[in-house]
């Protein structure tokens, strides 16, 4: 698209590229297929200043690390950081397909009128849909505990990160990224996990790393089995080698 520029990660001289003349910036909170990706404190608290200071909206896509995959109801809340307009989906239909956009009602106005109609939508507010977003959002704030989640995702980030196989951990919450030495090593241990009845996958944009989104649910004793089928099917593919 035209008139689009790139920051660097974690480059807070690139934050000298936003300026008054910059409609809004976009970021995934937690980079999710880039390998889990967590922001600097210091970054995130520095772009949402640059932001405030020339008028830029600042825009976070929580799609992946949203509705308390990371500990947390949404992933900013981690950073002390509250962004202009908010994207949600995935989660937030209980299984079901949708996605949102949160904002202030004086943002959400625009869409009224600049242009008429600009955020109108086939399948937007399905009214089955809401139905389970509603239920989902229930659910989250009334029985899943998110310091358990925080608690379970180090225990499993423990019992895994461990083996010497294991070169990098990035975790937050519930949502981990595992790096290994090389993307067939990483393929032998997923199909070796899946043929054990476990399902992970490795990041279609770094595929050296293997994916764990467990559900917030999960209990202590199926984190445990969990860990303990990982580090099998790391051993058994490296017997084979």
């Amino acid at each position: 698209m035209p008139d689009i520029r790139f920051i660097e990660h974690n480059n807070l001289d690139d934050l000298n590229q936003i300026t008054s003349k910059t409609a809004g910036v976009f970021l995934e909170t937690i980079q999710g297929d880039a390998g889990v990706r967590i922001p600097n404190l210091c970054f995130l608290q520095e772009l949402r200043k640059r932001c405030s200071e020339v008028g830029a909206l600042l825009v976070f896509d929580e799609i992946q690390c949203g509705i308390g995959r990371t500990g947390a109801n949404f992933a900013f809340e981690h950073f002390g950081v509250v962004p202009d307009v908010l994207t949600l989906g995935k989660a937030l239909g209980g299984g079901l397909p949708i996605g949102a956009l949160v904002s202030c009602q004086a943002n959400l106005k625009e869409f009224t009128y600049n242009p008429m109609l600009g955020h109108i939508t086939t399948f937007g507010g399905n009214p089955v849909i809401c139905a389970s977003a509603a239920a989902t959002l229930e659910v989250l704030t009334t029985e899943i505990e998110l310091d358990e989640v925080e608690r379970l995702g180090q225990l499993l980030e423990r019992l895994i990160g461990e083996n010497k196989e294991i070169k990098t951990v990035r975790r937050k919450g519930m949502m981990f990224a595992f790096d290994m030495e090389s993307f067939e090593r990483v393929e032998k241990v997923v199909k070796k996990c899946l043929e054990k009845g476990l399902i992970s996958f490795w990041f279609l944009s770094h595929p050296n790393s293997f994916r764990l989104s467990p559900p917030l649910i999960i209990s202590e004793d199926e984190i445990r089995e969990a860990g303990r089928i990982i580090l099998e099917a790391i051993e058994e593919t490296e017997q084979v080698n």
